[in-house]
């Protein structure tokens, strides 16, 4: 059995969407959100570990996702996710060997290559699958953050039990 990482952080873009940007006639962007992700915060919320949002695209649609899911670190246009995710280790008061990250193309490589567990969507290029412990089976914006936290607490061998709030 592996232990419960202490914050599971989340690229956006290729994980949570379909990585498509779609914009209106008039400019407006949004973006497309598989709700069964939903379930996945839902079932960290209930173990009291938190999830951390990071994304390189400045998105308000982003911002208003994680405030309807009540996730309140959540860091839009980053141009380095990994300093940011080491000033959220330092503030919770834990490592990088604690955190748990999927993330799907280039700027997710140094926060995959540093943390303590690290996946990516079966959509991911082939070089980011090659950087990570564990390749999904679901493409981004299928559900694959909710495959994700589902395959950690399974790997803790918790996810029945968390699942018996529900069934």
């Amino acid at each position: 059995m592996s232990p419960l990482p202490k914050l599971i952080a989340t690229d956006i873009d290729g994980v949570w969407t379909d990585g498509g940007m779609y914009y209106s006639e008039s400019g407006e962007e949004s973006k497309r959100f598989n709700t069964y992700d939903s379930a996945a915060v839902v079932f960290c919320r209930a173990l009291n570990i938190p999830v951390a949002i990071l994304t390189g695209e400045p998105s308000l649609a982003v911002k208003r996702r994680a405030e309807k899911l009540t996730i309140s670190r959540c860091y839009t246009g980053l141009h380095d996710k990994l300093a940011t995710l080491q000033t959220i280790c330092g503030e919770l008061g834990i490592t990088l060997a604690d955190v748990a990250y999927i993330g799907d193309d280039l700027n997710d490589i140094a926060v995959l290559r540093a943390v303590g567990f690290s996946a990516c969507p079966v959509s991911a290029p082939e070089y980011i699958k090659q950087q990570v412990s564990r390749v999904l089976t679901k493409k981004g914006g299928d559900g694959v953050f909710r495959e994700f936290v589902e395959s950690i607490l399974t790997d803790a061998g918790i996810l029945q039990e968390v699942l018996k709030n529900y069934l």
